[in-house]
């Protein structure tokens, strides 16, 4: 019930988040393309006379105003799949949202200036692989699964966010039927239903998960430094990792 409240909370600040960034969106590209707002541009401001005509000639501030109401509508269009079991719905909607914005910038260096469209493609396209791989490449890195060893006298849970602690810095482990309510992320990665990094969890304070959100039990460890809540897509292996720990803990 607790961890329901939570996912319910997050939910309702993503989608609050994605409404506002619709209504920037599109109050920007009808602001430029209706209202010859160009000043919102960056660059018109200081171009010349002779600049600012051909700009306006090439339809440039037409077609960024309509990028950015595609954008809009794009993003609103999406955003019923928030509200279904697709699991990989937010990361979805932000991936269309880059494609939209610089696969935009990247059609928009067709009307830029003359001299300056050629500078414009290699800008735009690179800055276009550059954060869609980063983006992609962390995605990647962030959806690795975690692996949990228990030897020698020490856990160690693997990948981003991962550690090693000796056994005399755990005091008791504990396995829960349910997780509890997070409240806030202070320093970590919630992906579709994973969950790793320093989270706020409701009467434990900040604590460091390695969780799958649909999956249970859940293993709680209390450490000398923070709780430790850990499990695995598999309830086996979660029980099994659990008497591992258990035993070496006594």
């Amino acid at each position: 019930m607790t961890g329901r409240m939570g996912g319910d909370l997050r939910l309702i600040g993503l989608v609050v988040t994605l409404i506002i960034m619709i209504m920037i969106f599109s109050l920007l590209g009808w602001a430029i393309r209706y209202k010859q707002a160009y000043f919102l541009l960056s660059g018109f401001a200081t171009m010349t006379e002779d600049e600012q005509k051909e700009y306006l000639q090439n339809g440039y501030p037409q077609k960024a105003g309509g990028m950015l109401i595609i954008t809009a509508i794009g993003t609103l269009l999406l955003l019923p799949l928030l509200f279904t079991s697709f699991t990989y719905a937010g990361e979805t909607l932000f991936g269309c949202i880059l494609l939209f914005l610089f696969g935009g910038f990247i059609y928009l260096s067709k009307y830029e200036l003359k001299h300056k469209r050629k500078k414009s493609y290699i800008i735009s396209i690179s800055l276009f692989v550059i954060v869609v791989g980063g983006v992609s490449a962390l995605m990647i890195f962030t959806y690795q699964d975690y692996e949990v060893t228990v030897e020698n006298d020490q856990l160690e849970i693997t990948g981003m966010y991962g550690q090693q602690w000796p056994i005399d810095e755990l005091e008791s482990v504990e396995l829960l039927d349910e997780m509890p309510e997070i409240t806030l992320k202070t320093n970590g990665v919630g992906v579709g239903t994973l969950a790793k990094g320093n989270f706020n969890v409701k009467e434990y304070g900040n604590s460091l998960l390695f969780i799958h959100n649909d999956r249970v039990p859940v293993i709680l460890i209390e450490t000398n430094d923070k709780p430790i809540f850990l499990n695995n897509k598999a309830p086996a292996i979660t029980q099994k990792w659990f008497e591992e720990l258990r035993l070496l803990i006594q």
